[in-house]
């Protein structure tokens, strides 16, 4: 794999690990009985980002490694897995 593909692999896991954890420990403004007119009712009281993208730069590194050590370590592909569906023949 090179540099380029690891990094195009990361971007995606990033992001796709970011739109998952987002809501985590997440209190919106109605939740905490607090609402600023003129805003969402549903807004994040304290979303802290700084803190979730770091949290979630970790996260992603580690299911970036299981997939390299699953891909590249063990040398799995998706060839390695079984077919599920039998075969058919067709005479004619």
């Amino acid at each position: 794999m090179g540099i380029g593909t690891a990094i195009a692999i990361y971007f995606v896991l990033w992001w796709t690990t970011l739109f998952a954890t987002l809501p985590f420990r997440m209190k919106s403004q109605v939740e905490a009985g607090h609402v600023v007119e003129g805003t969402e009712p549903a807004a994040p009281i304290l979303p802290q980002m700084g803190k979730r993208m770091l949290w979630n730069s970790v996260v992603a590194a580690i299911v970036f490694a299981l997939f390299y050590i699953t891909f590249y370590v063990f040398d799995f592909s998706f060839d390695s897995i079984p077919q599920i569906a039998p075969t058919f023949r067709f005479d004619g």
